[in-house]
């Protein structure tokens, strides 16, 4: 039987165990220790900043509820910088020095590319927030993630296009060729995808991440005259595409994924890319449960100093894996002690594999054979400047 825990200031938290029950009087509990691998700084900032906060926030839920089994959660932390290297570093250190039972993060695919095998090796469970490209947690056992396969997200978006019958007769693709995921997207993901929902793609074009002139790639798309044009990149570029197609004058939906899901894109925009569609698997305003947290979130996020107030789905994947680490620790009857380690690392393991339907900020999440997280995926749009609802798809 699980509890429903709720912070201070109202942000409902996810489902812990009810037999999180204090240690006997007298008796100081062991800490169960989570190794958190952030991005605060380096090319991933805009999007990996925030999610601090809200993993201090879950922490601070599930110890204010007498922490897992009577043991405190503690954090340690380490900022990877968005670097492989530091990553595979970071691991190692979460696990040989600071005795973690498992670690929050990496953030990034090409962290996650170096860092998974390491945890492999270690034999500790680490589950990722944002790395989205195809088939990372394939060959490993300890490797988790909290988020959708980018292939899988664009096949709902294409999908919701479909099934609200909106124009998608004809194609074009624009991606950036210098980041791992945009790139996968670009020449795999995409062209893949548009086969299968018979949308005759009409070409493609490529730039930089970081180009701020994209008048000549614009100018090809405006001879495609593509109704749909997939889009693989980060949400800078995705504003300067936007931007620059409104300029020009060319029309079409641009479609993404969870690349682009910053939630203050609208408003960067500048008026642009009005109808931009995506998937995300975080809907700040779905209920009363997100909206909450999104109220506490800001309020945090403000307090800090912080620009960006709003959380994104990032934020929300960070805040779910700590409760989702928490569960586990407490069906696998974790005590924290060190001579027990190894073993209930594997048994976290375990339970989080075998994780059905739990009840999570994000909606319902339980993890597939290739431990991916199977959770809802929300189609929003950009309306009249914000983004607004247009679908949620629950799919395998």
């Amino acid at each position: 039987m699980t509890a429903t825990g709720k912070t201070a200031g109202g942000a409902v938290g996810g489902a812990v165990m009810a037999a999180c029950l204090l240690a006997a009087p007298g008796a100081r509990a062991a800490e169960i220790v989570l190794g958190f691998s952030m991005a605060k700084t380096g090319p991933y900032v805009s999007l990996a900043n925030t999610n601090e906060v809200a993993v201090d926030m879950a922490v601070a839920e599930i110890n204010a509820k007498g922490g897992v089994g009577g043991h405190t959660l503690r954090l340690v932390k380490f900022d990877t910088g968005g670097d492989p290297k530091q990553a595979a570093l970071a691991v190692r250190r979460f696990a040989e020095d600071d005795k973690a039972m498992a670690v929050i993060g990496p953030f990034s695919s090409s962290e996650v590319r170096v860092a998974f095998p390491a945890g492999e090796r270690l034999g500790i469970v680490q589950m990722s927030m944002s790395s989205s490209a195809p088939n990372l947690t394939k060959g490993f056992s300890y490797a988790f993630r909290n988020t959708r396969d980018e292939g899988k997200v664009i096949d709902q978006v294409l999908a919701t296009l479909k099934d609200k019958k909106l124009p998608s007769a004809s194609g074009a693709i624009a991606y950036a060729t210098d980041d791992v995921v945009s790139k996968s997207i670009g020449t795999a993901v995409l062209p893949g995808l548009m086969a299968k929902y018979e949308i005759p793609v009409k070409g493609s074009v490529d730039f930089q991440y970081n180009a701020f002139d994209l008048s000549p790639q614009v100018s090809r798309l405006a001879q495609m005259q593509a109704d749909v044009i997939g889009l693989g990149a980060p949400p800078e570029a995705a504003v300067n595409l936007a931007k620059e197609m409104k300029r020009q004058g060319v029309k079409g939906r641009l479609v993404g994924g969870t690349t682009i899901a910053d939630p203050e894109l609208p408003r960067r925009m500048e008026g642009a890319g009005e109808a931009l569609t995506i998937g995300t698997t975080f809907f700040p305003v779905l209920n009363a449960r997100t909206q909450a947290f999104a109220k506490a979130f800001g309020e945090r996020t403000k307090a800090a100093g912080i620009a960006r107030h709003e959380p994104n789905q990032q934020d929300a994947a960070a805040y779910d894996i700590v409760y989702l680490l928490a569960e586990a620790a407490s069906r696998a009857k974790v005590t924290a002690e060190s001579s027990k380690l190894a073993a209930e690392r594997t048994a976290v393991r375990d339970a989080l594999a075998s994780l059905k339907d739990f009840d999570a900020l994000e909606g319902s999440i339980s993890f597939g054979e290739d431990r991916d997280a199977i959770k809802p995926i929300y189609v929003v749009e950009v309306k009249d400047g914000t983004w607004a609802l247009l679908d949620t798809r629950k799919v395998d």
